[in-house]
C-alpha cells in the first residue's frame, strides 16, 4: 500500500461535504484500503454501498483543493500521519460513532492501543483535586494503564505529568494543530510528551484552537479509552462533555467525590447522582474496569483466548494483589528499567492462585517451564532464551499475570507464584 496514495485517499473523504462517518464507513467495509474505495467510486452506487447523491459528490471531486492543500501543508511540517487502516490506528477508536478517518501523531503511536483510562477536569482546579488526579494517574500508569488527558492546565496536565513516568505513560489528545503550541505554558510538558508517549490530533497542521474545537477533541480522548474520570468539574464544564460523549460511546464514567460546597465538584457530584462510578483511587477504576481489560489484553495477545473471559469470572487485575500490566506494544529501545537489569532483593513467592487449575498453552508452558527452573529470571533473559520478539515475550507473561502465575518485580524481573503447573 502507497502510504501517500492512502493518506491523500483519507484527506479526500474528510473535506468532501455531505459525505460524513455513517456514509465513508460503510463504503471503506467494502475495500482493504482508503485509496482503493476512492479508486473505485464509480461502481459505489451499482455495488449498493452508496447512493447516487454521495457518489456523485466523490465523483465531482470538490474535495481536491482541500485535500491537496492539507496534503501539502503536513508534508511540509514533517507530520506523522495514522490513517484508518494502518495497523497502528487504534481499534476503540474505529468503532465510536463519529471516528476520524485519521490522526496526526508525534512520539510512539504503538501505546494508543494500550488499556487506557482518560482523566479530565477543571482548568482553574483546587489543590486536593489535583493531587487526587495525580496519584490515581500515577498508580494506573505503574501498572501499565495508558493516561489519556487533553493537554490542557489543571487536572489534564497534573495527570499527563504524574502517569508520564509509568508503565503506562501517556497520551495527550489537542484540540488543535499538531504544529501549535497550547497553551504555551505546557511546551515542556509537550516535549516530554513526544519523547515518551503519544501526541495525536486529527486537525489539519496551522488549526488553532477555538472553543468549537474541543467537544471534538473530547471525543477522541474518550475514545482511545475504556473509562473516563472526571477529576473535578464544575456544572458547566468541558470535562461533563467528555463523560456525555463517554457515556454515548459505551464508556464507564467515574467520578471523584469532592468537598461539599467546593464550586469545581458539583459537575462530579452531578456525574455521581446520575450513575456515575464514584472513585477514590486507581484500584475503584481497575477494579470496576476488569472485564474490559481481561478482554482486550487477551484479544490482543490471543484473539480466540477473548471467547474464554466470560462475564461472570474474576480476572486478577487488582493493584494490590495482582500482576502489572505490561504495556503490550511498549517498544524495547524505549523500556529504560530492562536495559538496567538491576538485579532486585530476592523476595519470597507468594502463591496467589491455584495453578493446577489453570490450562496453558504450549507458549505458556514453554514460558513457565523457565520460570520454575530458576528464582527470578529478567524479560530480556527470557525472551532470548525462547527466541521469542520482545514483544511475544511481553504478551505471553501478560496474560500469565493477569491469571496470578506469575509476578512482576522491579527492573522487569520475573518469577513464577507457585509451582504445579499442570
Amino acid at each position: 500500500m502507497d502510504a501517500s496514495k492512502e493518506f491523500f485517499a483519507c484527506l479526500a473523504f474528510r473535506h468532501a461535504s455531505g459525505v460524513g462517518p455513517k456514509t465513508w464507513r460503510r463504503i471503506l467495509s467494502h475495500y482493504s484500503s482508503v485509496y482503493e474505495a476512492l479508486q473505485d467510486a464509480s461502481s459505489w452506487q451499482e455495488k449498493g454501498i452508496a447512493g447516487e447523491h454521495k457518489t456523485s459528490i466523490m465523483l465531482a471531486e470538490s474535495w481536491r483543493e482541500g485535500a491537496t492543500e492539507e496534503y501539502k501543508a503536513a508534508r511540509k511540517a514533517g507530520m506523522q500521519v495514522l490513517c484508518w487502516y494502518d495497523p497502528e490506528f487504534p481499534d476503540l477508536l474505529r468503532h465510536i460513532p463519529d471516528p476520524p478517518i485519521l490522526l496526526y501523531y508525534e512520539g510512539d503511536a504503538s501505546i494508543l492501543s494500550n488499556p487506557g483510562v482518560a482523566v479530565v477536569g477543571a482548568r482553574d482546579c483546587t489543590e486536593f483535586g489535583l493531587q487526587a488526579a495525580a496519584k490515581i494517574s500515577k498508580d494506573l500508569s505503574r501498572v501499565g494503564i495508558t493516561i489519556v488527558s487533553g493537554m490542557a492546565l489543571g487536572i489534564d496536565k497534573g495527570a499527563h505529568e504524574a502517569a508520564l513516568p509509568g508503565l503506562g505513560r501517556t497520551v495527550a489528545v489537542l484540540g488543535n494543530g499538531l504544529d501549535i503550541i497550547y497553551p504555551p505554558e505546557n511546551k515542556a510538558l509537550r516535549n516530554s510528551i513526544a519523547r515518551e508517549g503519544c501526541i495525536v490530533s486529527e486537525f489539519s497542521p496551522g488549526t488553532k484552537p477555538t472553543q468549537g474545537s474541543f467537544p471534538f477533541r473530547n471525543r477522541i480522548i474518550s475514545g482511545l479509552s475504556q473509562g473516563v474520570l472526571v477529576a473535578e468539574a464544575a456544572n458547566r464544564s468541558g470535562s461533563l462533555i467528555t463523560a456525555r460523549l463517554a457515556t454515548e460511546q459505551g464508556r464507564e464514567v467515574f467520578a471523584l467525590p469532592g468537598p461539599l460546597g467546593q464550586p469545581t465538584f458539583t459537575g462530579c457530584h452531578k456525574l455521581i447522582k446520575q450513575g456515575a462510578a464514584l472513585v477514590e483511587n486507581a484500584e475503584d477504576i481497575i477494579h470496576a474496569l476488569r472485564f474490559e481489560f481481561a478482554q482486550e489484553l487477551a484479544h490482543i495477545a490471543d484473539p480466540e483466548a477473548a471467547e474464554d473471559v466470560e462475564a461472570d469470572e474474576e480476572p486478577e487485575l487488582a493493584i494490590t494483589t495482582a500482576a502489572k500490566f505490561v504495556p503490550l506494544h511498549r517498544k524495547a529501545a524505549k523500556d529504560k528499567s530492562a536495559s538496567r537489569q538491576v538485579e532486585p532483593k530476592a523476595i519470597p513467592r507468594q502463591p496467589a492462585v491455584v495453578l493446577e487449575k489453570l490450562t496453558l498453552n504450549e507458549e505458556e508452558r514453554a514460558l513457565m517451564d523457565l520460570l520454575l527452573e530458576t528464582d527470578k529470571v529478567h524479560i530480556d533473559s527470557l525472551g532470548r532464551s525462547l527466541g521469542w520478539a520482545s514483544n511475544k515475550t511481553s504478551r505471553t507473561l501478560l496474560m500469565l499475570e493477569m491469571r496470578g502465575a506469575v509476578r512482576q518485580l522491579p527492573g522487569m524481573w520475573y518469577l513464577a507464584r507457585e509451582t504445579g503447573c499442570p
